[in-house]
């Protein structure tokens, strides 16, 4: 099986040994996204909503460089700091994910996040 590792200018530079996404055998695995601004590789201010959309932005980025798109995926996992901020979170994630296909989902409650981070997602996909 072949590997492709996935860079794309419009998410952050990893900061680690590891890729934004890997393609192998028809799927995007996409690295978990905080909310960093590529250009500036901080973290955005703002609360959960606009950390969501930093982070689903992030890897929309990704997914595309892959050859796919959040259309595509078929799983994510989300980690929030703290779960009683899950409905702010959800309004945001279900404007990316309104389609007639949204993925299979779970969200856990994590004791911290990089950098301070509110939220982190993470993603498989299937190429277009």
């Amino acid at each position: 099986m072949s590997l492709r590792v996935v860079r794309s200018p419009g998410a952050p530079t990893p900061v680690g040994p590891y890729a934004q996404a890997v393609v192998a055998g028809g799927f995007v695995f996409a690295s978990g996204q905080i909310p960093l601004d590529p250009e500036t590789g901080k973290l955005v201010a703002g609360e959960i909503e606009a950390q969501t959309a930093r982070v689903l932005d992030n890897l929309r980025a990704v997914l595309e460089a892959a050859g796919s798109s959040l259309d595509r995926v078929v799983r994510a996992s989300v980690y929030l700091v703290d779960l009683a901020v899950f409905p702010r979170m959800n309004a945001v994630y279900a404007r990316y994910f309104s389609g007639e296909a949204p993925p299979a989902r779970s969200t856990v409650q994590v004791a911290a996040l990089p950098l301070g981070a509110q939220i982190e997602i993470d993603v498989v996909a299937v190429l277009a």
